[in-house]
């Protein structure tokens, strides 16, 4: 078994869900997957076991020797992290923790965040805000906020409150493509753009401002071309309604297309060919023995919520990432 990559509950949970349904197709609908993704998932789990857990037949996928051992012991332990779930609910951990996130992220992050406080820990009172990325920061930094997902971190060391010096503790989450982003009015788009061909449209964009604009000025520059500016906007639902209207294309990540249940019908889209064109998400707070027990509970949801979100396939365009 490879030590660096250990097990995590929810690949237990996920290989259960299979045995049980005899079908990945199955499985992934009662788990609210892709079945791609989850079966990159079993296939990562029996890499790390370096051994062949399941195996298809006539009667669908059936768990080998190997697999029925495993899938008893599976069983068991998830039956053991409910009852300790349990446990940690009974003792009603209470308090205050305030969340903020940028409007992109809200959209894929921040219902599933909400419940999962709500269910876990109900006696914690969350106040979430939505904000620009700077903002946050701003407000994390004077203690506005407990704890924020932010884009650009450097700020946090650079600007320290008077009377102490805080430490911050910095992970970083998902890292998400950028997508070329043009109303469905306009010709459809291939699979994938090249800077190049982004560069002779007319763009909406935030200004300089902006976390996300420091990403796509970047890879410009690789190109060693110029966008063409149409328009600036900090605000990512008047961008999008200014792309829906035809007065510019974007470049933006998924999860701004998240907010329109529509979004076939309104936009046409085409991931950046750029792979180090990107933003990443990045979890902050002051470090862990200077915030409270609540604020430690959130920052677990977040993580959770994140790679659920990432290994179901639900936050496209997007690759969790570890510190290191």
């Amino acid at each position: 078994m490879n030590l660096e990559h250990p097990m995590e509950l929810r690949q237990l949970r996920y290989f259960v869900n299979v045995v049980d349904a005899g079908s990945m197709n199955r499985a992934a609908l009662q788990l609210d997957m892709v079945q791609s993704a989850l079966s990159q998932q079993i296939s990562r789990l029996e890499s790390e076991l370096c051994t062949r857990l399941l195996q298809r037949s006539p009667q669908g996928i059936l768990p080998t020797e190997a697999g029925i051992a495993f899938y008893h012991q599976a069983k068991l332990t998830l039956r053991c992290a409910e009852q300790a779930r349990i446990a940690a609910q009974e003792a009603r951990l209470s308090g205050s923790v305030s969340v903020g996130l940028a409007p992109s992220t809200a959209r894929v992050l921040g219902l599933p965040m909400m419940r999962a406080m709500r269910q876990r820990y109900p006696d914690v009172k969350l106040h979430m805000v939505e904000s620009m990325s700077g903002h946050l920061g701003s407000m994390l930094r004077r203690r506005e906020l407990d704890l924020a997902v932010l884009f650009d971190h450097a700020s946090l060391h650079s600007h320290q409150p008077r009377g102490g010096k805080v430490r911050w503790q910095v992970e970083p989450l998902v890292r998400e493509r950028l997508f070329f982003i043009r109303t469905a009015q306009a010709a459809p788009l291939p699979d994938t753009v090249s800077i190049a061909e982004v560069a002779a449209e007319p763009l909406v964009l935030p200004s300089s401002s902006h976390g996300l604009r420091s990403a796509i000025d970047a890879a410009f520059t690789r190109a060693r071309l110029a966008p063409r500016i149409e328009l600036e906007v900090d605000s990512l639902a008047m961008v999008m309604d200014a792309v829906d209207a035809g007065i510019g294309a974007t470049l933006q990540p998924w999860a701004a297309l998240g907010r329109h249940d529509d979004q076939q019908a309104r936009f046409c889209w085409a991931t950046l060919e750029d792979p180090d064109a990107c933003r990443v998400n990045v979890l902050c707070s002051a470090s862990d023995d200077e915030v409270s027990p609540a604020v430690l509970a959130a920052r677990n949801i977040v993580r959770e919520c994140v790679q659920e979100l990432v290994a179901s396939g639900r936050w496209l365009g997007t690759e969790a990432v570890t510190a290191g």
